[in-house]
């Protein structure tokens, strides 16, 4: 608790001058908790080993042999998931805790270490051919199985952007990977519809209560994947009729699934794509006969504070419902 709510208190007399020397005590010589600031060092730690490994790999290629590399691979990546089998809880679809302070991490150690293994692999022996499909296919699988075994959102993350490559991949002709031409139709409306079975697939977790907490990962991902790509269709496609409906669409489903679950991430994230493609409307089709100068300037001086009085009210009333019996949680 905060002095300045302390002193609130003691002005209104709701506690007593010894109370508020008692709390205030307390919670000037309470420990600090480092709990999150640890947790960030291991994730760093992970991902800066694997970063590690792949330079000692491309700088000793010539000397170590690629056999003795994979095996290393090989072996560490075994390790990892012999080590979350071993200390794993039985499956439930539920949240399970963590068994030990160390297994999210050493988990996802093993993830990102089977995905050089294959990557190193498919590149010196071509394994998979041009099967790219498949190269991102199965890691995307294990990736699932493995967040859904092991209550893991950081293989879910993991197994989420495979999806996402794998059927980009899948959908897209091979000339037009070799040229980097990302602007095709057949892109865009993958991307739309990928959007919304993620949505749908958090929408039905939480309803289903199979996994309930992997729904915010699924729908962090389908917002952003959802109006990207109908926003890039919009933008490159001139698909009014399609894309200014799915968008507003889209905004509307999220505010009402902000409010319903007090999330001020979701209504943002909604009321800026949105913003964004009203943006691009206004000044591609409604600038006729006015001040190209002035119009921008008194555009956005107007529009933004707007927005930032809405998110501030939302909040507000977010804070206000969660104090009372019947109000909802907060995000």
């Amino acid at each position: 608790m905060s002095k300045p709510i302390l002193d609130q208190l003691r002005t209104n007399e709701i506690i007593t001058n010894e109370d508020f020397e008692r709390i205030n005590f307390y919670e000037s010589s309470k420990p600090f908790s480092l709990h999150w600031e640890l947790k960030t060092l291991l994730y760093l730690g992970v991902l800066l080993l694997n970063i590690g490994l792949g330079i000692v790999i491309y700088k000793n290629i010539d000397s170590i042999g690629h056999v003795a590399i994979l095996s290393f691979i090989g072996l560490l990546c075994v390790a990892c998931f012999v080590y979350s089998f071993y200390k794993a809880a039985p499956f439930t679809p539920q949240y399970v805790a963590s068994p030990t302070p160390y297994f999210d991490y050493i988990l996802l150690l093993g993830c990102l270490t089977f995905l050089i293994f294959e990557g190193y692999w498919q590149f010196q022996y071509n394994i998979f051919g041009t099967r790219y499909g498949l190269v991102t296919i199965i890691p995307t699988i294990i990736f699932f199985l493995t967040a859904y075994y092991f209550d893991h959102r950081g293989a879910l993350s993991l197994a989420i952007t495979g999806l996402a490559s794998w059927v980009g991949i899948v959908v897209t002709p091979k000339d037009m990977l070799s040229q980097n031409d990302f602007q095709n139709e057949t892109i865009i409306y993958t991307g739309v519809l990928l959007g919304i079975v993620l949505t749908a697939a958090a929408y039905a977790s939480e309803q289903w209560n199979f996994k309930k907490h992997f729904s915010f990962t699924y729908m962090n991902f389908g917002v952003h994947i959802f109006f990207i790509s109908a926003l890039a269709g919009l933008f490159l496609m001139y698909q009014f009729i399609l894309f200014i409906p799915l968008i507003i669409a889209a905004m509307l489903f999220f505010i009402w699934y902000a409010r319903e679950t007090a999330s001020l991430y979701f209504l943002t994230m909604a009321t800026v794509y949105g913003y964004i493609g009203l943006t691009y409307l206004v000044f591609k089709y409604l600038l006729f006969n006015i001040d190209y100068i002035t119009f921008p300037s008194l555009y956005f001086i107007i529009t933004c504070p707007l927005i930032i009085m809405y998110l501030i009210k939302f909040k507000k009333e977010v804070k206000v419902e969660s104090k009372s019996p019947e109000g909802m949680p907060s995000a």
